[in-house]
């Protein structure tokens, strides 16, 4: 069985959140496509909490460089999948390299000007959106690039799927407390609309301690680092899922809800530009609180279009496949 490296984050492997999420559902691709996909990170792990300043994210990426490497090779792996752009100086040693990034250097996201420079190394990459691969081009010249989705649970998304069981005043909301993710906004709309009920997921538990320093609605429920069993049974029970990001790279909640049937509410950025059909309301702040209620208000339970769509475009089926592709010419 041949080997492949995916090179994350600790604090990635260690949360139940996107990247975690995305590792465990490649590695289990891989071995029904006999590739097996061996994690590795670094030991070194300086807090449980993002920016501190030179650790968490590039530059610190760049001292654990030899703890990287010291697993890549006791194991004799050639060929690496590296999913923070801190690691791009991994094909100076590891020729078969490519980048699939979990965040990306737009100037919405924190860390922008910190990321540029490693893009502009970059050879190789595989992206989750078409966006994705046209900003690669047009910003760093990159052109080797493979748009494979992170495709949702089929299994979870029909055994959790009853539209009997939507409550039609939920309004569901999956992020982190980062400027980025806004959930300042949630809070005040939640604040502004006393009739919702209103679920803010958090993929780590670490943001239990940050959410204190709001002052959380009655009718907000926080819920921390749930299951993927959880997240669906949560999914379905709601109404409306609302993303309010400035900028997403892999938007996995959203494809997940449109699986589910939901009544999307999301930002007019392009990046969200795959997720459209008939109940995919795109807005701005300026919008999004009356888009809430209107997709709240509707009188159907669920979008069948929405779920339809999905499993034609962002499906473990169609993630498989992509990676049958891609491994097929990368391994040869």
């Amino acid at each position: 069985m041949r080997k492949v490296g995916l090179v994350m984050r600790k604090i990635q492997f260690t949360e139940a959140q996107g990247p975690r999420v995305f590792a465990d559902r490649l590695k289990q691709i891989g071995l029904e496509l006999g590739v097996d996909i061996v994690f590795i990170s670094p030991e070194r792990h300086v807090s449980g909490y993002d920016w501190l300043p030179g650790y968490e994210h590039e530059k610190g990426d760049l001292v654990n460089y030899d703890i990287v490497l010291d697993q890549i090779h006791s194991q004799n792996i050639e060929h690496v999948i590296y999913t923070v752009s801190g690691f791009t100086f991994l094909k100076m040693f590891l020729p078969k390299s490519v980048l699939f990034p979990h965040s990306f250097p737009d100037p919405a996201l924190t860390g922008y000007e910190m990321m540029k420079p490693f893009y502009t190394m970059v050879d190789k990459a595989i992206v989750q959106t078409e966006f994705l691969k046209t900003e690669l081009g047009r910003n760093f010249g990159v052109h080797d690039v493979n748009v494979i989705p992170i495709g949702f649970s089929e299994e979870l998304a029909n055994r959790h799927y009853d539209p009997s069981q939507v409550v039609h005043n939920r309004v569901l909301w999956i992020g982190r407390d980062e400027a980025n993710r806004r959930p300042d906004l949630v809070l005040e709309y939640a604040r502004q609309n006393p009739d919702k009920e209103v679920y803010m997921v958090f993929g780590g538990v670490r943001y239990k301690e940050t959410m204190k320093k709001y002052d959380i609605p009655p009718n907000v429920k926080l819920k921390f680092a749930l299951t993927q069993d959880e997240i669906f049974t949560l999914m379905n029970s709601s109404k409306v899922y609302w993303n309010c990001s400035a900028f997403d790279t892999f938007a996995m909640p959203l494809t997940e809800a449109m699986a589910m049937g939901k009544m999307v509410v999301k930002p007019e950025h392009a990046c969200y530009g795959h997720i459209r059909s008939t109940h995919a309301f795109a807005g701005n702040e300026d919008n999004w609180f009356e888009l809430a209620n209107m997709a709240a208000a509707a009188p159907r339970s669920v979008s069948e279009d929405n779920r339809e769509y999905a499993f034609g475009a962002f499906s473990r089926t169609k993630m498989k496949e992509g990676y049958r592709n891609f491994f097929s010419d990368w391994l040869k």
